[in-house]
């Protein structure tokens, strides 16, 4: 059974619109909720440079939603793969996850730096970046890949 699910939190700052490129000297807080975690969930976090964050696109129309395929970004020079081969919002679960710069902890707020998510969406998780889980092997990606990424941070 998949339990339910609700935010721990949110982004307060940053962005107040989505815009696609040069999120990494964007800045904001995730403000966490004190009816969700107690007050040492956040306990050692500090340690880490960067934090993992698990976030909703909650401004995705759900008629908008991808299940299938599209060109990314509605570029028609790149090529049209699955909603699955592509890191687009219009996501059937409107899921985000995005590895971004921990700036600093006090209490229920983190600082970070390099989260693309806007002011006001729904924070579902944060976890530490920790080496252990980067890939391991050869990285592979296609050449359109690399080029949408080109200006994105």
């Amino acid at each position: 059974m998949i339990p339910a699910i609700a935010p721990i939190g949110h982004v307060r700052g940053g962005r107040a619109a989505p815009v696609d490129d040069a999120w990494d000297g964007v800045e904001a807080e995730i403000v966490l909720d004190p009816a969700m975690l107690g007050a040492e969930a956040t306990l050692g976090l500090d340690a880490f440079s960067h934090v993992t964050v698990v976030f909703v696109f909650d401004r995705i129309d759900p008629a908008g939603v991808e299940r299938g395929a599209r060109h990314p970004r509605g570029r028609r020079d790149w090529p049209r793969v699955g909603i699955l081969a592509q890191r687009g919002s219009p996501r059937p679960n409107r899921l985000g996850v995005t590895t971004c710069r921990l700036l600093g902890v006090a209490g229920m707020v983190l600082r970070v730096r390099g989260l693309d998510a806007v002011d006001g969406t729904p924070v579902l998780d944060v976890k530490p970046h920790m080496t252990g889980f980067d890939p391991r092997g050869e990285v592979r990606e296609p050449a359109w890949a690399r080029e949408i990424m080109r200006g994105y941070w």
